[in-house]
């Protein structure tokens, strides 16, 4: 049977070739036949790519077959049909790469760095690492001095860190201020924290930005390649989590495999956390804020407490923190003020015990940052019949002299409806006696940290000594926290402070217990 061979698009050499390598092959032989027509045979179309030799270079050519059987003057015959399809591939390629480079740095990009990845996983490499690098304080210098600026410290980071790798390593900009490294291990794995360290070294060196000298510190996570890692997402993500935890540390770190389970418990944490605040799961307790004279109730601190859906108690250190990292501290904040006052209201109704008591409640510093404390207070007010002056709000040394000027301005704001503002945990920040006299601040709260053990510290009661005549001078009262014994109480009596609260008087009680020992304390 005679094979009729035609070419599309192909020039003088294509003919050629095509006669050269099927002129002689027969349908009927198929196991002579090229590769190619045998593929086609089965599927219908291949695609063939072939190398051709021109005054000493070789230039690869992509061409797609095409076959058909038809009849001719009553006889069976096979066309072949080649359509040269190099310059389409070529440009696909062109456009591939492209994608896969950072217009920026000219870096590989996230695409980029994980097919490099990718390719090494699939090779069967087991020494190699992982280390993403996250530049701090970026977003600020870029806000301050503007995108140029920011883009050329970007050009200048990468190219301080390519100097301090090797040319097999890979260097990439994995994002804005984040840039990945797939680094090849020799023998030992703390080579890692080595290529750390130089990173780390060769960054310290000020940056020069218009007239301005700018420091740049980052934060590195190191993930090890592992045969169980089969995916190049699930490296990147663990040197991630290794980076949050270097953020912390200062120093590089690297993955642990109960970091990524922490991490997800947290998660876990947060949903169900979410879930406890709009179904209204969480609750109240109230410790007892007692004068330290007549040892009558003055005022409660609500604190949260949470027990979940299966009946697990969670300590507010950790909810707290979920909490604030999430966002979800503004929701837990508002609802805690709201559920305050509602139970004030409510012992208001049964007796006049509790008319002259105030209930204090903590604000979170990123609360303070993104919600609107005199609409929110104005708001709870309003919902549940109370006066101002029943409410105190406990705030962070750090909270509050982190932006002076806006903290001044949102306090006269929350001062206008009655309440008292007291600084919580004070002495373990780093508030200035100039700011705090700018702040409209009615009581201290003595860190627990100098009450504890007071007894048999000199330095601690000098620290409690220097507090209490600080507060004297500005006309603010104290309340010292973590009393636990009653000679301590009396001892702060003595040297001034106003207000104390402990287990020395109670423990955090529910509403019930609180009221009962309200009208106890107080009668």
């Amino acid at each position: 049977m005679p094979l009729l061979m035609a070419a599309l698009d192909g020039d003088e050499v294509v003919h050629e070739a095509i006669n050269r390598a099927f002129v002689r092959a027969q349908i009927g032989a198929r196991t002579s036949l090229d590769p190619i027509i045998r593929a086609f045979l089965l599927s219908g179309s291949a695609t063939a790519e072939h190398d051709w030799q021109s005054g000493g270079e070789v230039e690869r050519r992509y061409f797609r077959v095409y076959l058909s059987r038809i009849t001719l003057r009553e006889e069976p015959v096979c066309v072949v049909a080649l359509v040269d399809q190099t310059a389409e591939v070529r440009i696909q390629e062109t456009l591939r790469r492209e994608m896969a480079i950072d217009s920026l740095t000219g870096l590989p990009n996230r695409g980029g760095f994980t097919d490099a990845l990718e390719g090494t996983i699939t090779s069967g490499t087991s020494r190699w690492a992982v280390l993403m690098v996250d530049l701090e304080r970026f977003s600020r210098i870029n806000a301050c001095l503007g995108s140029m600026a920011g883009d050329e410290l970007l050009i200048t980071v990468a190219r301080r860190i390519k100097g301090a790798l090797r040319a097999r390593d890979t260097l990439a900009r994995t994002g804005g201020d984040e840039f990945g490294i797939l680094l090849a291990i020799d023998e030992r794995d703390d080579e890692a924290q080595h290529v750390a360290k130089r990173l780390q070294a060769a960054l310290s060196t000020p940056f020069r930005l218009s007239e301005y000298e700018i420091r740049v510190t980052c934060a590195i996570g190191i993930a090890f390649g592992d045969p169980s890692v089969t995916y190049p997402e699930d490296v990147i993500r663990h040197a991630q989590v290794a980076m949050k935890k270097s953020k912390a540390s200062k120093k590089a770190e690297a993955y642990q495999t109960r970091a990524l389970d922490s991490a997800r418990a947290e998660f876990a944490m947060e949903t169900a956390l979410r879930r406890a605040i709009e179904n209204g799961d969480l609750t109240l307790r109230y410790q007892p804020i007692c004068n330290l004279a007549s040892g009558k109730v003055e005022s409660f601190e609500a604190l949260a407490r949470w027990t979940d859906e299966h009946g697990v108690q969670h300590q507010p250190t950790e909810f707290i923190r979920v909490a604030e990292e999430s966002g979800l501290i503004v929701p837990l904040g508002r609802w805690a003020i709201d559920a305050a006052l509602a139970t004030f209201a409510g012992w208001d109704r049964r007796g006049d015990a509790s008319h002259a008591i105030r209930v204090g409640v903590n604000v979170s510093p990123i609360q303070l940052q993104r919600d609107s404390m005199p609409d929110v207070v104005e708001h709870a007010l309003a919902a549940s019949g109370m006066s101002g002056e029943r409410l105190k709000l406990e705030l962070t040394e750090s909270a509050l002299i982190a932006e002076p000027a806006r903290m001044a301005r949102m306090l006269t704001a929350l001062k206008s409806f009655g309440l008292t503002i007291a600084m919580d945990d004070f002495g373990t920040g780093f508030s200035n006696l100039a700011s705090l006299q700018k702040l409209p601040i009615d009581v201290l709260k003595i860190d627990r940290s100098f009450i504890t053990g007071m007894l048999g510290d000199r330095d601690k009661i000098a620290i409690v000594r220097a507090i209490l005549s600080l507060s004297q001078a500005l006309n603010m009262s104290t309340v010292a926290e973590g009393i636990e014994m009653h000679e301590v109480a009396q001892t702060l009596a003595g040297l001034g402070c106003t207000a104390g609260q402990g287990y020395a008087f109670a423990q955090p009680l529910d509403a019930e217990d609180a009221y009962r020992f309200l009208l106890t304390r107080n009668r």
